[in-house]
């Protein structure tokens, strides 16, 4: 998995960073650790953690934000998709073909966006918005209403195909897009320094060794999260199919 590659290689830089740190430790001379150096040292490096934590909680957040953005698309298309069978079912039984049209089209988006990381998942959005709009929406285009009550409920269903269309491209919108690399690799080089100026002032001891390695891997903890929460229908941190399914297992009640 693409982020679980990620997070190792910020483990091993930040970790790797911290062990040279000791050794660089060894190698320099003695003025060069004295008071004032090390004073510049968690002068400079303070700058650089400051940045570095900004960045990763502004990354952090809009990978929040579009994580929730989908799971909302979800569960707003679940909403939709039985109150617009609901209202075909009451039109008539000349709806009953687009119902199982609809019931199909569901069932298609669940297995192509739900599915495993060898293949690239679908917005959830992207995927029910196509069969909604072109089949949903011609077929109640296509209906013919005999009675005001027919005509009311073909516009309220148009009105909730439209919405789930506008759901559609709200989420793709707002869907923010992957790491920029060079990004990832700027934060990667700033934490490595930051954990080799802490290796250059460790002692040497068990102790600060276990803390360091602590420290690293809860920084590729935080990578792993934020790729992660940028990947809703893949990897470990997924949204959840159960709104979807449960609407299926309703359509035609």
């Amino acid at each position: 998995m693409h982020s679980i590659a990620v997070a190792a290689i910020v483990l091993a830089c930040t970790f790797g960073g911290a062990l040279l740190g000791i050794r660089s430790r060894l190698a320099l001379p003695a003025h060069h650790l004295n008071q004032d150096s090390k004073e510049l040292v968690q002068l400079c490096m303070g700058l650089i953690a400051t940045m570095t934590a900004l960045i990763l909680g502004l990354v952090t957040a809009s990978a929040k934000a579009s994580f929730d953005a989908e799971d909302a698309a979800v569960h707003t298309s679940a909403e939709d998709v039985l109150m617009l069978d609901r209202m075909l079912a009451s039109y008539g039984p000349e709806t009953t073909p687009l119902r199982a049209d609809m019931r199909e089209a569901i069932q298609r988006t669940i297995t192509s966006t739900w599915q495993d990381d060898r293949t690239p998942a679908q917005s959830v959005a992207a995927a029910a918005g196509e069969p909604l709009a072109q089949v949903v929406l011609k077929g109640i285009l296509a209906l013919a209403p005999q009675t005001d009550a027919q005509r009311w409920q073909q516009s309220q269903a148009l009105a909730l195909a439209s919405d789930a269309l506008k759901t559609r491209w709200l989420a793709i919108t707002g869907t923010s897009s992957p790491v920029p690399t060079p990004l990832l690799a700027i934060i990667v080089f700033w934490l490595t320094a930051l954990f080799w100026s802490f290796g250059l002032f460790a002692p040497r001891n068990t102790t600060v060794t276990a803390v360091l390695l602590l420290s690293a891997l809860s920084v590729s903890f935080c990578v792993l999260l934020i790729l992660e929460l940028q990947s809703p229908f893949t990897g470990m941190l997924r949204i959840s199919s159960a709104p979807l399914h449960f609407a299926l297992e309703h359509l035609g009640g």
